[in-house]
């Protein structure tokens, strides 16, 4: 199946109460998907058409608000017409879980996938996770249920997917039956809602004295995510019996010297070139980031801890600077000191533009360059950005 169809049923196994839907391409094949569950009463959910994005978010937190389990999804635009919401959500602390599709923004118009609408929205509050394949799609839908819902993290929860890359690529997927899901992912419970035999106050305002305090416990519930991300997925891997990894996923890395730092469906090539270079003798290596708020400081930091030169590849620049993720990596590694290794930022990708083999050995024939060039490892690397700087704009 593909990757949407891999969360939708995921979410109709994570027996949702509500669903409130509106599509937007990548998306909509898996608000359509439960529909058409919906429709044959596979899935027994309150399944909302709304009017617009931020209509849909608006309802997922007022369902989130009773206490019940709430899923959504969005790309692209639609991603920044909700953004309003998105910070509501995650300052009522509601536990949604919303996937979205990864797509260029505009303008120029674009349908196609790279990461810039959720790496755009780093601080709105929400975790954010990132699948590489179909099934892994899948399992993190559930995880994502469960990690939104956990006590110490009641936290609105972002499954990215590559659009079309990873959305509407059809590949093997291992779906399990509704008992072991349920004995993974028990029904919601979470500790305020709206009760009026026990009323409590929701979505109020906090002036200058208390207001620092609540984005304290925010910040401290996510810091605390890692950790529980890790606890849910040993549980997931029993239940299961496919390990995940947690924050991160290590490819070479025990006696790296060149690695590349990944995120989402590119990975599995990447994975492929350093096998190659492997087999020539090369250490090389891959990391991919499967969580990126909160960051995995620590662990990136260990797991990069014996190379001499990093590459960062990203479907995403901020503009006027260098990639976002490139940023976060770098802050990572500055407690090392004069010990960090140089850090490339390369980008690639933008509008759905392949990313081929051949790119990624110039990656790294690149990243072997810096160890000796550190003065040059700032700024954006360009793969194949399709236009000539010679040209008038």
């Amino acid at each position: 199946m593909a990757g949407n169809d891999a969360v939708a049923y995921a979410v109709t196994l994570a027996r949702p109460d509500v669903i409130a839907a509106y599509p937007i391409t990548p998306q909509t094949t898996i608000v359509e998907r439960l529909a058409e569950l919906h429709a044959d009463g596979e899935l027994d959910a309150q399944y909302l058409h709304m009017d617009s994005e931020h209509s849909a978010m608006s309802a997922a937190m007022g369902a989130s608000a009773l206490g019940v389990r709430v899923f959504t999804a969005t790309s692209s635009q639609g991603l920044l017409y909700m953004a309003e919401c998105l910070h509501y959500a995650a300052g009522g602390r509601f536990p949604i879980v919303m996937a979205n599709a990864n797509r260029a923004l505009a303008l120029p118009w674009n349908i196609y996938g790279d990461q810039r609408d959720a790496l755009s929205l780093l601080d709105c509050g929400w975790i954010q996770l990132y699948a590489e394949d179909a099934q892994e799609a899948f399992d993190l839908t559930l995880i994502s249920f469960r990690l939104a819902e956990h006590p110490q993290v009641l936290t609105p929860v972002m499954l990215n997917l590559d659009g079309f890359s990873l959305t509407h690529t059809y590949e093997p997927v291992d779906l399990p039956d509704k008992e072991r899901v349920d004995r993974f992912l028990p029904p919601v419970e979470v500790p305020f809602r709206m009760d009026l035999d026990h009323p409590m106050s929701l979505g109020f305002s906090a002036g200058p004295r208390h207001n620092t305090g609540f984005a304290l416990k925010r910040h401290l519930a996510q810091e605390k995510a890692i950790e529980v991300l890790a606890q849910i997925e040993e549980d997931f891997g029993r239940e299961f019996g496919r390990l995940r990894t947690g924050a991160l996923e290590s490819w070479y890395v025990e006696d790296a010297q060149w690695l590349l730092v990944t995120l989402g469906s590119i990975s599995g090539i990447a994975r492929e070139i350093v096998d190659e270079l492997r087999r020539a003798g090369v250490k090389a290596g891959v990391v991919r980031l499967r969580m990126i708020r909160p960051f995995p400081a620590q662990a990136l930091r260990q797991a990069l801890r014996t190379a001499t030169a990093v590459g960062v590849l990203e479907k995403n620049i901020s503009v006027g600077f260098e990639g976002t993720l490139c940023s976060q990596v770098r802050a990572a590694l500055q407690p090392l000191g004069g010990d960090s290794p140089p850090v490339l930022g390369f980008c690639a990708g933008l509008g759905g533009k392949n990313i081929s083999a051949d790119d990624i050995r110039q990656i790294f024939r690149r990243i072997e360059r810096a160890q000796d060039e550190v003065e040059t490892a700032f700024g954006v690397n360009w793969i194949d950005p399709g236009v000539s700087l010679e040209q008038d704009p």
